[in-house]
């Protein structure tokens, strides 16, 4: 995983009002939709610990930044398959990177 000072992080406000903290786990962007991703842990999860990925859209401004407002929820299965697949080789590198 990332080291300390290059994690970053954001918050969601689900559709209760209630806001969750959120850690930027990586982000790309994918030639084929022509479109940049990100994908979110939530806050102070430990490596072992098994938890919901959440994995955006987003629209990063000129610094790479993004808010809430920027992220767009992936309704396209085939684009959901790709992202799940960036994921899981993001995951078994950083497996064998430990």
């Amino acid at each position: 995983m990332a080291n300390q000072e290059e994690i970053q992080n954001i918050t969601l406000v689900d559709e209760n009002g209630d806001e969750t903290l959120y850690e930027i786990l990586f982000t790309f962007h994918s030639e084929e939709y022509s479109k940049d991703y990100i994908l979110l842990i939530p806050e102070g999860v430990e490596d072992d610990e098994e938890v919901d990925i959440q994995a955006y859209i987003f629209n990063p401004d000129e610094n790479g930044d993004a808010t809430e407002e920027d992220l767009i929820q992936i309704e396209d299965e085939k684009e959901w398959d790709m992202v799940e697949e960036v994921l899981n080789t993001f995951l078994e590198d950083d497996a064998n990177f430990e």
